[in-house]
């Protein structure tokens, strides 16, 4: 019973280090995205970027929502990834109302 019991403690051990710490930031973008293309070459360069779980984008309320490994990223370094492929990004909350500007045209049009 005494190894069966220890057994199960290691293996609870094990597992509760291997869990991730997965967090979510939610980013607006200068230039906006306009249309697919720009939400292709936002995901398209992030999903390279170290950590990177998963990204979600919107046109319409002109976010971008990344979920990541904070082990292996932080909020700040995915901030300054948007720079290696032609975007300023802002960190916003998920509330946060963002203002679409229409007289931007697509730059990857």
């Amino acid at each position: 019973m005494r190894k069966v019991i220890m057994t199960l403690a290691i293996t609870l051990m094990g597992v509760a280090a291997q869990a991730k710490d997965i967090k979510t930031v939610i980013f607006t973008t200068q230039p906006q995205m306009h249309c697919a293309s720009c939400e292709k070459k936002i995901k398209g360069n992030l999903r390279y970027e170290k950590g990177v779980k998963r990204i979600d984008t919107s046109v319409e309320q002109q976010k971008v929502t990344v979920k990541y490994d904070a082990d292996k990223t932080s909020a700040e370094k995915l901030q300054k990834a948007f720079k290696k492929f032609g975007y300023e990004a802002r960190q916003v909350k998920a509330n946060e109302k963002v203002k679409r500007d229409n007289t931007q045209s697509c730059s990857n049009m």
